[in-house]
């Protein structure tokens, strides 16, 4: 990708279209809270998932996840009004980020921890050419993310360490993400390290103390504190779960 071109991708900016009000006959819900979309809004949202999208996930393997998606609504989830960003709507059993211009996401709304735990989810892209995971964590008082599959496709790596982006610090990796394949993205942040897993591959482990660590000034920080996104891509999202841990992962974990 162009200096320019990389310039440009590096000015993220997107979100995610706000549900639908309940009737005004219904109780009015939490503000943090999407509201139900009709049945008429999910038959215009629905789109045609590959086969892949059936595919059951792997085991989470360790005990004391805790489950932040219920695999039929976006309870504990709102989408982040990004300008130009695509639609958020769950659909056989996953989230689905459309396509934005170029941001769409979701943020967490209940309570997350800073440090000391993991998280987990499956993501897969379905279409676009570009991240299909930007996934925002805490770190103790400042924030991070894990980017998966992004500039032009192939790369992962944590923004930002040091100042410098994920395509150009020590966690800069590149992989073949194909479309249409869920992939299970796992990160492990402790009061000494961040760690984190594409499927059982290990690809990132930093140690916090030897970095400044700190979100990329921009767009990307209205996923703070916890918050998934997409960047001009379109794609699937599901089993987000967390749990706490007491440090660095060791063998089995």
């Amino acid at each position: 990708m162009g200096s320019l071109a990389l310039a440009t991708a590096l000015a993220w900016a997107t979100g995610c279209a706000s549900p639908p009000a309940k009737p005004v006959s219904q109780p009015a819900v939490r503000h943090e809270e999407p509201a139900a979309p009709s049945p008429a809004a999910n038959a215009e949202s629905r789109i045609t998932l590959p086969p892949g999208v059936t595919q059951p996930p792997a085991p989470f393997e360790g005990e004391g996840w805790q489950a932040m998606f219920d695999g039929q609504t976006l309870a504990g989830w709102r989408g982040i009004p990004f300008a130009g960003h695509g639609e958020v709507h769950c659909q056989s059993g996953v989230v689905v980020l459309s396509m934005g211009d170029p941001f769409t996401g979701i943020i967490w709304t209940n309570d997350f921890p800073k440090l000391n735990y993991e998280v987990a989810l499956d993501a897969m892209r379905l279409m676009g050419s570009d991240f299909f995971c930007a996934l925002t964590v805490p770190v103790g008082d400042t924030f991070c993310s894990l980017i998966v599959g992004g500039w032009g496709g192939s790369l992962i790596g944590i923004s930002s360490l040091d100042g410098m982006d994920a395509s150009e610090n020590e966690t800069t990796k590149f992989s073949n993400f194909e479309s249409g394949r869920w992939y299970r993205i796992r990160l492990r942040v402790t009061e000494k390290t961040i760690e984190g897993w594409i499927d059982k591959e290990k690809l990132v482990d930093v140690t916090i103390g030897e970095h400044k660590i700190a979100l990329r000034p921009g767009d990307i920080e209205m996923c703070k504190p916890f918050g998934l996104a997409a960047w001009q891509t379109s794609s699937a999202l599901r089993e987000m779960k967390f749990r706490r841990v007491s440090g660095p992962a060791g063998k089995g974990d």
